[in-house]
Parts: structure tokens; sequence; C-alpha cells
């Protein structure tokens, strides 16, 4: 009879507390940017090309590079591995911040994601490490989403309260003292985890897993901002064919990239579908809900962070609850019930009629971090602890990868929905009067739209901007009603799927055989 699992102490919890700032930073580093850039614009002044590389390169370098950092964690040692990782955040921080021009910032924002992207999956594989007792490792990685999901919205709050005082390279600088405390306290806290049978790594299945993701997220980005162009479409067909010729190598490797068989599990891959759906309802809800904040409601970045509280309030109780509730109702109802109260959110959406309905935005919006929080944390929870110990950080990986695509598939499609709306609703009530080259312009972006607006005499200006609003409205509105459905029809899966759904005890993940034997 297998023994009870060895309960964390005060040096785990403390360690948890380390591991968390980290994955706090790295979050809100994909947002604190974005209110800079005027500034950043103003001073370094560079080109729409050099400006869209310093926006997405930090992003496009932590999504292509997770699973290969994940198995070289597992390889080296994940606490060195995260030591390393934040060496290289904190100097390419400073490198952001004093960036003299373009190429100097992208080259700090390419550095930052490859860090980025050892940091991610060292916290999570060293947390399934730390916490043997299920109870424990659930209440932690609900503590790890609860950092990951913060971080991400109050992004723009803390950017804003720095530029406010300092410079724009400022926003970047938190992140110092920050990598300083995990550097110091982490080899006194954090034990050190790896795999003693791991061999190299492949470098052609290295090189595949970095081409498919970033042919994919680019692919997504693409079809978001230009429609299903043929560039878009190739650069997905790529990232399908080089990920499947990626899935068919692992079997024959003595030590693969990606354990496949880990997908045979439904504990394993109906957590992590039903998470990158969710995630994916989640970002296309909330492309509109900034943009609504901002651009229909005239907030400035600052005030829309703080009308964003409520639904970091709603990922806080959502993840920190997520433990608590598991323990009294199965996987399958967890899953289906923040399902649900993630797809109720997005129907609050749905009833957004006019510019005036903030409330029922900001309420909407909290109701579907609220069903985000369970989904991250036990789907999270689930994924990892489904994979072998030693394989910790690949499994750690392979969740984040498929949060990272759920985004870029959310924004993808829901993108191209809502905006599609938008279109043909303005070209209906398109007010006569406004020149051709001002219409085609606001037909383009929400911004492209408000600011040619701003630029036309009474009274197309005025008009030109109501019509605007009504037709974004329109296609938000309906964004709300296809993640709602979508949504409700992921709760009814998630009561099929994981009907049978168990987690394996620590025996059976730890005889789980890390590869094959090419």
């Amino acid at each position: 009879m297998a023994s009870a699992p060895t309960k964390a102490g005060r040096r785990e919890w403390l360690g948890l507390a380390i591991l968390g700032l980290p994955t706090l930073l790295i979050s809100m580093d994909l947002t604190v940017l974005h209110l800079a850039l005027p500034a950043m614009s103003a001073d370094l002044k560079p080109t729409n090309t050099e400006l869209l590389w310093i926006v997405d390169v930090y992003g496009f370098m932590v999504a292509g590079l997770l699973i290969t950092m994940g198995a070289i964690g597992d390889r080296i040692g994940r606490r060195k591995l995260l030591s390393i990782g934040a060496v290289g955040f904190g100097a390419a921080s400073v490198a952001a911040a004093i960036a003299t021009s373009p190429v100097m910032l992208i080259g700090a924002r390419a550095l930052l994601g490859i860090a980025g992207a050892t940091l991610m999956p060292s916290t999570l594989s060293l947390i399934r490490n730390m916490f043997h007792d299920p109870k424990q490792r659930t209440a932690a990685i609900g503590i790890w989403s609860m950092c990951l999901g913060v971080g991400t919205l109050i992004g723009p709050l803390v950017g804003g309260a720095l530029l406010a005082y300092f410079w724009w390279g400022s926003v970047f600088l938190p992140a110092v003292p920050v990598m300083m405390l995990l550097l110091a306290a982490g080899p006194k806290l954090l034990p050190e985890h790896r795999d003693s049978s791991a061999g190299r790594p492949d470098l052609l299945s290295v090189l595949m897993s970095i081409l498919a993701v970033l042919s994919l997220v680019q692919g997504l980005k693409r079809i978001a901002e230009h429609g299903a162009e043929w560039i878009s479409i190739v650069l997905i067909v790529v990232a399908l064919l080089v990920g499947s010729g990626l899935i068919v190598r692992q079997p024959k490797l003595r030590t693969p990239l990606i354990d496949v068989r880990l997908f045979r599990s439904s504990a394993f891959s109906g957590p992590l579908t039903l998470l990158m759906l969710g995630v994916l309802v989640m970002a296309g809800s909330q492309l509109f809900v900034m943009q609504y904040l901002m651009l229909v409601r005239g907030l400035s970045p600052i005030q829309a962070g703080l009308w964003s509280l409520p639904t970091t309030a709603g990922v806080v109780i959502g993840s920190m609850g997520a433990p608590a509730l598991r323990q009294k109702v199965s996987l399958k109802a967890v899953f289906a019930t923040a399902l649900f109260v993630l797809g109720i959110g997005s129907l609050l959406l749905f009833f957004v009629r006019a510019p005036s309905d903030l409330a029922i935005t900001v309420l909407g919006s909290a109701v579907i971090g609220l069903g985000l929080g369970p989904l991250v944390t036990l789907g999270t929870d689930s994924v990892v602890a489904a994979a072998p110990p030693e394989r910790a950080g690949a499994a750690s990986a392979i969740s984040e990868t498929g949060t990272e695509l759920g985004t870029a598939l959310g924004i993808a499609v829901f993108g191209s929905i809502g905006f599609g709306v938008y279109r043909d609703t303005l070209a209906a009530i398109l007010p006569h009067g406004v020149p051709a080259e001002a219409a085609s312009a606001a037909r383009s972006t929400l911004g492209a739209a408000v600011a040619t607006a701003g630029d036309l005499p009474a009274p197309a200006g005025p008009r030109l901007l109501d019509a605007v609003r009504l037709a974004f409205i329109d296609g938000f509105s309906t964004v709300g009603l296809i993640g709602s459905i979508t949504a409700a029809v992921l709760g009814v899966v998630a009561l099929v799927w994981l009907r049978n759904a168990r987690p394996p005890v620590p025996e059976e993940a730890a005889q789980m055989p890390a590869g094959g034997e090419g």
C-alpha cells in the first residue's frame, strides 16, 4: 500500500511566493508596453515595421520556445534554468529601459521573450515537484494561476502609474528587483529537480516545434489583422504540416521533446483542450472589452485599467476558490461549471447595445474572469499531475503553449467575426457626406475610424463617430453571443469527456517511461 504523499512545509510555501513574483512580472510584460508606445515612438521614432516587431517579438519568442525550454529544464535542472532565465530577464529589462534605438529595443524584447520562456515552465514544474500532496498542489497552482491572470490585467495600470512620473523605459524596471530577489532566495527555498535519465534534446524536434508554433501564431495574428490572406493560410498550413511531422517523429526518439503518449489519457488531453478553448473565448471577448473601454468610451489606458479591476477580482476569486470547489465535486463538474459561468459572462456582453452600457460590460468581463480562474487552475493542475515528475517541465510547457495558442486563436477567430460584423454594419449605416477616403479608413480598424472621425469637420465627423461606435457594438455583441454558445457547448463536452478522467496516482506517473526506443 502506498504511503501518504509528503506534506509541504513552510519552506515550500515561501518558495511558492518567490515563484509567484516572476510569474506576475512575465505576464505583466505582455501588456505593460502598450501604454508606453506613444512616448517611446516619439523618442525612438521607429518605422511601422519596427513598431510591430517591438510589440510582437516578446510574445513570439515566449510562445515559440516554451516547449524547448521545458525539455531543457528537465535535463539540466529546473532551478538552474530558472536562475539562468532570471539573470537574462533582469539584464534584458535594463537593456529595454535604456534602449536608444528601435533595433536595440527589438533585441532587448527578444531576449526578454527567450528569458520568459525559460521562467514560465520552470516555475510551474518546480511547483509540481515541491507539492506532492494533491490538495496542496492544486492550491499552489491556484496561487500561480492567480499571479498569471492578475499580471496580464494590471499591466496597463502599473504602466500608467510609472509613466505618470518617469520616462517610458521605466515600465521595464520592476522586473529587476524581482529577479534579484529570485536569484538571492531561490537557492535557499527552491529544490533542484532534473530528469537524470534524460538525453540530449533532439535538435530537429526543437527546430520543428519552434517553426510550427511561430508559424501558427503569426498566421492567426495576420488573420485577425488582415483577414484570410494567402500568406496567412500558407503560414497555418506550414504550421500544421510541420506540427504533424513533429508528432510523428516523437515516438521514434529515446528522449522525445513531447511525450505524445500523454495525449492518450483523457486526464491530460481533456483538461488541456478545454483550457485552451476556454482561453480562446476569454481572449476573444477581452479584445473587444478593452477597445470598448478605450475607443468607444474614450477612457485613458489607466482608466481602462481601473475598470478592469473587477475582472482581476473575478480571476482571483475563481483561481483561489477552485481547489476548495474541487474537493466537493468531481473534476468534470468543476470544468463544466466554470465554462457555463464563462458563458454567462459572454452572454452579458451580448446585451451591450449602446456606448453607455459600461456597467454591463464590466460585469460581463468580471464574470468571464470568475469562470476562467478555475479553468486555468484545474486545467494546469490536471496536465502537470498526469505527467511523470521527471517530465514536469515538458508537461508544464505544453500547458502554457496551449494557453498561448488559445489566446492567439481567440483573437484571430473572434476578431475576424466581430470586425466582419463591424464592417458590414458600418457600410449599411455610414452617414452621407463622409469622404470616400475617410470611409475607407473607418472600415479598416476601430482605432483608425475614431482618429478619422476626429479629423473631419462637423457634422460629418460626429456622425461618423456615432456610426462607428454603433457598428462596433454590433460586432461586440455578436462576439458575446458566439462566445456564450461556444462556452456552453464546451461545458457539455466537459461533462462527457471528463466523466472517467482521473489523474494518475504517483506510482503510475513515476512508472511511465520517458520515451521510445529509437
